[in-house]
C-alpha cells in the first residue's frame, strides 16, 4: 500500500516523511500523510489526511488514491465520482 502511495503521490509531490507504516508528501497543493495499520484478519486500515481546510484539490487527490487502492484489492470495485 505504501508503494502505491509512492507511485501515486511521488510523481506529483516531494517526499516529506518516511516511517515504517507512514509516508508524507508535500508540494504546492499542501501536505498529505498516508498511514497504514493492521485492522484484523487480512484487512488493512489506511488513513489519508491533508493539511488543507475544506474541499481542496489535494483532498480530491487523496480520495482518488483511496479509490484506486480499493480497486487494487477488489478489482470489481467501480471507480465513481469526480476526483
Amino acid at each position: 500500500m505504501l508503494d502505491a502511495a509512492k507511485a501515486f503521490f511521488g510523481s506529483r509531490m516531494a517526499p516529506a516523511e518516511e516511517a515504517p507504516r507512514r509516508r508524507a508528501y508535500a508540494g504546492s497543493l499542501g501536505k498529505v500523510t498516508i498511514s497504514a495499520r493492521a485492522e484484523g484478519g487480512h484487512y488493512t486500515f489506511i488513513e489519508v489526511s491533508t493539511d488543507q481546510v475544506g474541499e481542496s484539490e489535494l483532498d480530491r487527490l487523496a480520495r482518488r488514491f483511496l479509490a484506486e487502492v480499493h480497486r487494487q484489492g477488489e478489482p470489481q470495485h467501480e471507480l465513481r465520482g469526480a476526483y
